[in-house]
């Protein structure tokens, strides 16, 4: 994470996220106490099924939850997951680089804006993809 500080990511099996969400924000408290100068994120541990080619005798479908995008997505809440996703951009780039914006609900500017830094940096480190957290600004008429 940027300015030398660290983030732990607690991986999570997928079917007891439901239940670690009902706790989730106390146990993120208590553990960034514990481990001060650290930002904790947890995260449901999923699979991805590569894409079946020509060369593949296919006996199933691929699940679509098992599908790269998928799990990406479901990585990208996770990650934020006290406040939702309000909207999402991709911005090309001239030199071809994809940089995607994510808007987050604006109430919960206050609880997440420090940890920003360390949300992007964690979910680059996982899937390669480059992202910016921002909050939408609200305009007045």
């Amino acid at each position: 994470v940027k300015g030398g500080r660290k983030a732990i990511v607690i991986f999570v099996p997928v079917p007891q996220v439901k239940a670690f969400h009902k706790v989730q924000g106390r146990l993120t408290r208590e553990l960034e106490k514990k481990f001060s100068d650290r930002h904790v994120v947890f995260i449901g541990q999923r699979r991805m099924m590569r894409k079946p080619t020509r060369g593949t005798r296919q006996k199933q479908q691929r699940p679509r939850s098992r599908t790269l995008k998928e799990v990406h997505e479901k990585i990208l809440e996770d990650l934020v997951y006290p406040t939702e996703i309000t909207g999402k951009r991709i911005r090309f780039h001239t030199d071809g680089s994809k940089v995607m914006k994510v808007f987050l609900d604006s109430k919960d500017a206050t609880s997440l804006e420090y940890k920003l830094d360390s949300f992007s940096s964690v979910y680059h480190r996982l899937t390669g993809k480059t992202v910016h957290f921002e909050f939408p600004t609200v305009q007045e008429i």
